[in-house]
């Protein structure tokens, strides 16, 4: 897995974001229960190939239980599978790049970037349609958070996808 920085608006939490590592201690002989940092965007370079899905669902799956952001975990490999199910289909050659970003502590930015600069389009696909229905699903578990930026040599297609906020604390 490589990382590749991908251009994304700036947010007061990463313009206030401590230091790589800021909150973990290592101390030299004494065991920590902490875990290491995990870092804010992973991305990796995949084939326009059908199996590359899976290869994303890992990355999404991997980096989600990091942050410890496990109740995403689902919604985040439908919507990275989708993705990057529409970029293979886009018929482009070398490889599409596939980032999760951290934006706050409860929202990820989920990117596929391809050579395709056909933006998606989100349609009402009837009941009895056989494809379609994709983009509505990245609508629906993003609460309508997700776009696409054209780009002089594709596009990138984006979700932001948030956890729920904390529920009151025992009565």
């Amino acid at each position: 897995m490589t990382t590749h920085p991908i251009a994304r608006p700036p947010t007061a939490a990463r313009a206030a974001a401590a230091p790589a590592g800021a909150g973990h201690t290592a101390t030299t002989g004494v065991e920590t229960q902490e875990r290491p940092p995990v870092a804010d965007t992973a991305t990796a370079l995949l084939p326009y190939e059908p199996q590359s899905a899976a290869a994303a669902r890992r990355l999404v799956r991997t980096m989600l239980r990091g942050w410890e952001l496990g109740d995403l975990v689902e919604a985040g490999e439908l919507i990275v599978s989708e993705l990057a199910g529409n970029a293979a289909k886009t018929g482009c050659r070398g490889s599409m790049a596939v980032t999760v970003d951290r934006v706050t502590e409860g929202c990820v930015r989920i990117s596929v970037r391809d050579s395709s600069r056909t933006l998606p389009c989100l349609i009402d696909a009837g009941p009895a349609a056989e494809s379609g229905r994709g983009l509505a699903l990245v609508h629906h578990l993003t609460g309508g958070h997700w776009g696409a930026t054209a780009e002089p040599f594709g596009k990138t297609v984006h979700a932001d996808l948030r956890a729920p906020p904390p529920g009151p604390g025992p009565a």
